[in-house]
């Protein structure tokens, strides 16, 4: 690059983050490291004025001790367009705060290039997005009625409930059609019929791993396990769940290839599939993690050949 490039994070507040396992930390140091100008901002801090997109952003230098992220200059207002790059890395909710931000950030797409691509990021929810591939995909059923997860819950021995919405293994629960807390599960997710959550047939696999498999540009490139913990059923690292090393499977290598041509036709460079025996389970597009992981089993620096991805779009935008 003859100059050095700008890259904004959308992101949350940069003191909630943990840099010892946060992604996004990661993409950021290595951005730094290369010389590359780095500033943040919450996706709160985005707005339009007379039909510019703008920022109230933070520009930070960032470090591998202590204070990680250092002012480089005081907090200001800027258009959208003097950035070669924007990161969309805020963790969900996916709501309608999140979708709006999205907006926004399709106004810059002419000038800068826009991570993942925001027009897909809204229409592809994580959940929700992996039943458009039925053949890979456990059975599930997605309602507001109680009375249609009780007779979901019969198909099964057991079943999931999670929020449509979740993150992190926030409100997924595991029972069966003999529960007597079934109905009271149905009505906490369902705020009384209110709203949608998604059930789910349950995978005995997931005792042995819920595996996250991370794509750049449509290619996996790196694969982890993250196994449950003896008194909780889900595969999230922050609830006790530990990460083993693991190979791809045949199974695998047939999910990663029948998403592949959707994930490169609509810009989603960064993505973290989870995958449970045989099925895909999620596709995550918002801000998927994983890097720490693969680095710590595996050695491989995957925010390098990221990076590498994002200079080279820089590039052909340039040109």
């Amino acid at each position: 690059m003859s100059e050095p490039l700008r890259i904004l994070f959308v992101m949350d507040p940069v003191d909630s983050i943990d840099p010892a396992g946060d992604s996004t930390y990661l993409l950021m140091q290595e951005a730094h490291d290369r010389g590359q100008q780095v500033a943040w901002c919450e996706a709160s801090e985005l707005y339009v004025d007379r039909q510019i997109p703008m920022a109230h952003i933070h520009p930070v230098s960032v470090h591998r001790e202590a204070p990680y992220f250092r002012p480089r200059c005081e907090p200001h207002h800027t258009e959208l367009k003097t950035f070669d790059a924007v990161w969309m890395r805020k963790d969900p909710p996916f709501d309608m705060d999140y979708i709006f931000s999205t907006y926004i950030l399709d106004l810059v797409l002419p000038t800068t290039v826009v991570l993942n691509d925001p027009r897909s990021i809204k229409n592809s929810n994580e959940k929700m997005v992996a039943l458009q591939y039925p053949e890979l995909s456990p059975g599930t059923m997605v309602t507001n009625s109680l009375a249609q997860i009780k007779e979901f819950a019969t198909r099964y021995d057991r079943i999931v409930l999670k929020p449509w919405d979740g993150n992190g293994g926030r409100g997924v629960v595991v029972t069966h059609a003999g529960d007597k807390n079934l109905g009271s599960l149905g009505d906490l997710l369902t705020d009384e019929g209110r709203a949608y959550c998604i059930a789910q047939q349950y995978l005995p696999q997931i005792t042995t791993g819920d595996k996250r498999i991370i794509l750049v540009d449509g290619e996996p490139v790196g694969a982890f396990l993250r196994v449950p913990g003896a008194d909780d059923h889900r595969g999230n690292m922050h609830v006790g769940a530990t990460v083993q090393a693991c190979e791809m499977s045949e199974a695998d290598e047939r999910i990663c290839a029948a998403i592949a041509p959707r994930l490169k036709e609509e810009g989603l460079l960064f993505v973290g599939i989870d995958v449970i025996g045989t099925f895909l389970t999620e596709i995550n597009v918002t801000s998927p993690t994983g890097l720490h992981e693969v680095r710590q089993l595996t050695g491989v620096r995957l925010e390098k050949l990221i990076t590498d991805k994002v200079e080279a779009m820089v590039a052909v935008k340039r040109s």
